[in-house]
């Protein structure tokens, strides 16, 4: 059957099935003119001709129930070639359209018994009615659609297998595309939340510090009011980038975004604190070694966090930093003085913060780990990769 055939019969299956019919019971008509001696056949034609009719009308159930066709339509045959007639394809072509849908539309196992018991007893029937003009024809008639049959059922399930690989692929394609979104998102959310809480959290302090001295020290009250000025032109430029990302893909035209930050911009965060009375002192161990952009903006955003932290939770004024350069990773420690118990409440709270430079850490291959330290105050350790691991695909030889 071709492919053209076989769309129209799959759009219009009744049609389809009608017009087989039709064509099939004329074969047999036709083929009910040959007679298998000088003989005339018993009865005439119309027996031949009625069961024909009747097995045509039976393949009209053949999609539904091809077994039960099968039966009827073999029972047909058999009944059939003892009246006299010559056993040709034309007389056998509802049996071996029988024959077709029954391989097309059922496994091996089916097509094997139901199948190979039908030729078996058309050929012994044959057999039976005229050994002497068996040639073994009937049996190659038989077996040809039980070969087409079975090509035809091949094709459909690689054609349905081809489908569903499509399908699954592009539900993976889309749960990834949703899974690239939501992991865009929270990156975006750590960025947002770092530039506002570092900014914010100075500004508070910085305006607090100028509604103190404003009356009494109006000279510490207007440096304190232009260090505010420049947090808050800092927050304002940090959050235009970090927005700036969301255009980035749906606007080409838009305007170059600025670098993203770096350890090169620490000397930035040490002035910020100490724009609010905090000390930071920084320690620098081992040879400091170029970092990978990810690594970098990643050490930068924890640390910017850790300070953020000892500004708003810490009762001490001064922070120590230490960076800690091997040929594999750097080790960054953020550590502040202070009573114990301050800290502890800090480490039991919501703790955001220590969620996001987590996460931070985890997606470029590192660790941080943050608590209390013995004699007090509190610590974050973070251990960086000096160029994230290669995915999995990557490293897959």
């Amino acid at each position: 059957m071709t492919s053209a055939t076989q769309e129209y019969a799959n759009f219009r299956p009744r049609a389809a099935g009608v017009v087989m019919s039709l064509a099939l019971w004329t074969c047999a008509a036709v083929g009910d003119s040959f007679t298998a001696s000088d003989s005339p056949s018993l009865g005439g034609d119309w027996p031949a001709k009625a069961l024909a009719a009747l097995s045509c009308l039976a393949l009209l159930a053949s999609r539904r129930r091809p077994r039960t066709v099968l039966v009827m339509v073999a029972l047909a045959t058999v009944i059939t070639i003892p009246l006299g007639y010559a056993v040709t394809p034309l007389l056998l072509a509802p049996l071996m359209a029988g024959l077709y849908r029954l391989s097309a539309g059922t496994d091996d196992k089916t097509t094997h018994i139901y199948g190979f018991t039908t030729v078996a007893a058309v050929v012994t029937t044959v057999v039976i009615n005229d050994p002497s003009d068996f040639k073994g024809g009937p049996i190659l008639w038989l077996l040809l659609p039980l070969a087409l049959g079975r090509g035809a059922r091949l094709r459909t399930a690689y054609l349905e297998a081809v489908h569903a690989r499509a399908e699954h692929a592009e539900k993976t394609r889309e749960e990834e595309a949703r899974l690239r979104v939501a992991e865009e998102r929270l990156r975006i959310a750590r960025d947002l939340h770092d530039v506002v809480a570092h900014h914010l959290a100075l500004a508070k302090v910085q305006a607090g510090a100028a509604a103190h001295f404003l009356r009494g020290r109006p000279d510490e009250t207007q440096k304190i009011l232009a260090d505010l000025t420049g947090t808050t032109t800092s927050a304002l430029r940090e959050l235009k980038s970090a927005v700036g990302l969301l255009r980035e893909a749906s606007d080409p035209d838009s305007a170059p975004l600025e670098p993203a930050p770096g350890l090169a911009r620490l000397p930035e965060l040490i002035t910020a604190c100490e724009s609010v009375g905090i000390t930071v002192t920084v320690t620098t161990r081992g040879e400091p070694r170029p970092l990978s952009p990810g690594v970098d903006l990643t050490a930068f955003r924890i640390l910017q966090e850790a300070l953020t932290n000892v500004t708003k939770h810490a009762p001490a004024k001064a922070a120590h930093i230490q960076l800690a350069y091997s040929n594999a990773r750097l080790v960054m420690t953020v550590a502040n003085e202070g009573a114990t118990a301050p800290v502890a409440r800090f480490s039991q709270g919501r703790g955001f913060g220590l969620m996001g430079m987590t996460e931070r850490a985890h997606s470029v291959g590192g660790e941080l780990h943050a608590g209390p330290r013995p004699e007090g105050g509190f610590e974050v350790t973070t251990a960086l990769p000096l160029y994230p691991p290669a995915p999995e695909k990557e490293r897959t030889p």
